[in-house]
């Protein structure tokens, strides 16, 4: 399956890509997961937006997210795949692109993540290691995860 990604300032998206983001992260995050919480945080307008599309279906999306707006490191944040394309490697995939351009738009950036505590060694096999406490979001537990360079 081959993807094509896109990475765009929140400004730069169009109505649609817009809204494919918005749908895909309500239908995993808050119907799927059955969470409800605050998606719109205001941390999309700072944020970088990667997706990954299949012909003209949102697959796979992340935020990018600058130092200082999430944590004092850059984040890389909504990590999500679309439940039509699963178990296909796109979440790694999504991982790995995200690091490149993360690294890439903010070069002298550590980079942390906050992580469903259920995904932890996923995470750990891209290079992540935990550096919190677990703790509740949404009700859901995390953790906090830093790239080892």
């Amino acid at each position: 399956m081959e993807l094509t990604w896109i990475i765009k300032k929140f400004e730069a998206l169009s109505v649609s890509e817009l809204y494919a983001i918005m749908r895909l992260r309500n239908e995993v995050f808050v119907v799927e997961q059955d969470c409800v919480y605050q998606d719109a945080d205001n941390k999309d307008q700072l944020s970088w937006h990667l997706c990954g599309w299949y012909n003209d279906k949102l697959a796979a999306y992340t935020r990018i997210i600058p130092p200082g707006a999430s944590y004092t490191e850059a984040s890389i944040g909504r990590v999500v795949s679309s439940p039509e394309y699963r178990k296909q490697g796109i979440g790694r995939l999504l991982m790995i692109e995200s690091i490149k351009h993360c690294s890439s738009l903010f070069p002298n950036a550590e980079i942390r993540i906050g992580a469903q505590l259920y995904l932890k060694n996923f995470y750990q096999s891209l290079g992540f290691s935990q550096c919190s406490d677990e703790y509740l979001e949404d009700g859901i537990p995390h953790i906090e995860m830093i790239l080892n360079e």
